[in-house]
């Protein structure tokens, strides 16, 4: 397996976790397409530049924890926080 799929497959959870399990939201079939999409894009691009895959593999990792994917569902750090402060 490459270095790579591991904290791409996490943001894929994490996306899926937030939106249906914290949020309530249904679920959105699309996150866990593109997750895998995304993890076989970053296991041929570690093949051409491994150290630039997998830091951006964690970039991506970071981003999906501070920002919000759909404007009305809040980011996971945020509905940690929420959950934190009830």
């Amino acid at each position: 397996m490459a270095r790579s799929t591991g904290p791409i497959l996490a943001v894929g959870a994490i996306t899926v976790v937030n939106n249906t399990i914290v949020n309530g939201k249904p679920m959105d079939w699309r996150v866990p397409v593109m997750t895998a999409i995304a993890a076989g894009a970053f296991s041929l691009a570690e093949r051409g530049w491994e150290e630039g895959a997998v830091a951006l593999s964690y970039m991506a990792l970071i981003a999906v924890l501070f920002a919000r994917i759909d404007p009305s569902v809040p980011s996971p750090t945020e509905s940690f926080l929420d959950w934190i402060g009830k």
